[in-house]
């Protein structure tokens, strides 16, 4: 899937990252990278459309931040569900981008979390420079 906008040429090392998630937690099924406001910007997806993800992990993480507001606990950092069949993990990653994962069941929750937390930043980093990139075009 081509990135929403030149602005995101750093889906290279986006997708590298994602791909390096994948080989450190075993059992990762897939994960992607999105804009805040729901456009794919990179993915790594088997038997999930992306495209229809990043819409509700937007929704999600609307909700998640407004959660975290009104309790008083800050900005919105993560969100992790957990379903019959496993667990989707939503991470920020930067101002402008988020970090979703998807993972079986079995899945050491622990790793899951230290992993993304580690990710989120670099992804953050990707994005953020090419930004600044396309703004100096």
């Amino acid at each position: 899937m081509p990135p929403p906008s030149s602005e995101l040429a750093a889906v290279p090392d986006i997708l590298g990252e994602l791909m390096e998630l994948r080989s450190r937690i075993p059992q990762l099924t897939g994960g992607l990278v999105a804009t805040v406001d729901g456009l794919v910007v990179a993915h790594d997806t088997d038997g999930v459309e992306p495209d229809g993800v990043a819409a509700l992990t937007a929704a999600a993480l609307g909700v998640g931040a407004r959660l975290a507001e009104a309790t008083g606990q800050g900005t919105f950092l993560e969100l992790l569900t957990r379903g019959e069949h496993g667990y989707i993990a939503t991470y920020a990653a930067g101002a402008s981008t988020v970090l979703t994962l998807f993972a079986g069941p079995e899945v050491n929750v622990g790793l899951l979390q230290f992993e993304a937390r580690r990710s989120g930043p670099r992804i953050a980093q990707f994005t953020d420079a090419a930004l600044r990139r396309s703004a100096g075009a």
